[in-house]
């Protein structure tokens, strides 16, 4: 097999991962900004990898049942917890958002401070590693995926905060999983700024920044060698900033 179909077998199953990673996160993401708690996503993402280090912790096989309900678990907590916030101290939401991931941070960092692979596991917790993606997970990652899209766009008009924390919550544990808490972050909040000046269209546009950034991130990091995520980061960043300088529609966010 030539370097060519090597590198083909690795980038695809990480460009569907990203892929699938934009379809749930740009209409969220527009979400999220619309209602001020951009920080949210790395709160919640944080308390899953919190999750996720435990199960870890106490020998549970990774990416297995246990591993997930703990994650899962944990970001339905998390999610119910900023829910309450919400409603008693709406005032001061998103500093207690900023707590709560520092909290979880600082939580993973305590309990990985004994396990001698504890920097390999922040790394993998933060940056991800996509190039990696088992193409045997991605078919339940989709079905995970459809669940969301179909519950959030036959019910968001009538989802309260209970409902989209916790819809929320279960995107991001998947996520964070896949691709690692930054690219979680680039893609929920990046596309939704790309475009949120656009009238019409605007979820076309959104999924369109963030499967670009995922297109163009995988090629650059290919060519470079450059760690995956941090490029598709950076990439994806570049292009929204392009797309928004470019945009012809301007006005009130649709």
């Amino acid at each position: 097999m030539n370097a060519a179909a090597v590198d083909l077998s690795i980038l695809w199953p990480a460009l569907i991962a990203g892929l699938l990673v934009t379809a749930t996160h740009v209409p969220l993401g527009t979400q999220v900004l619309g209602r001020g708690i951009v920080f949210i996503d790395l709160a919640i993402a944080q308390i899953a990898g919190l999750g996720v280090v435990a199960a870890d912790l106490l020998g549970f096989e990774a990416h297995g049942w246990a591993v997930q309900v703990s994650a899962l678990s944990a970001a339905l907590a998390g999610a119910l917890l900023l829910t309450w916030t919400e409603k008693h101290w709406a005032d001061v939401q998103e500093a207690i958002i900023g707590v709560t991931f520092i909290l979880a941070a600082s939580g993973a960092l305590i309990l990985l401070a004994s396990n001698p692979h504890g920097a390999e596991h922040l790394k993998e917790l933060l940056v991800g590693q996509i190039l990696w993606v088992s193409p045997d997970r991605l078919p339940w990652v989709a079905a995970a995926y459809a669940l969301i899209l179909l519950l959030w766009f036959t019910l968001r008009e009538r989802m309260g905060p209970v409902g989209f924390y916790a819809l929320f919550a279960c995107a991001v544990t998947v996520s964070v999983q896949l691709v690692g808490l930054y690219l979680v972050f680039t893609s929920l909040i990046v596309p939704a700024l790309a475009t949120r000046t656009l009238t019409r269209h605007r979820l076309a546009a959104g999924y369109a920044v963030g499967a670009a950034g995922y297109a163009l991130g995988l090629l650059v990091s290919a060519l470079t060698d450059w760690p995956s995520g941090p490029a598709i980061v950076w990439v994806m960043t570049v292009i929204a900033i392009l797309f928004y300088a470019l945009a012809p529609a301007r006005g009130q966010a649709a």
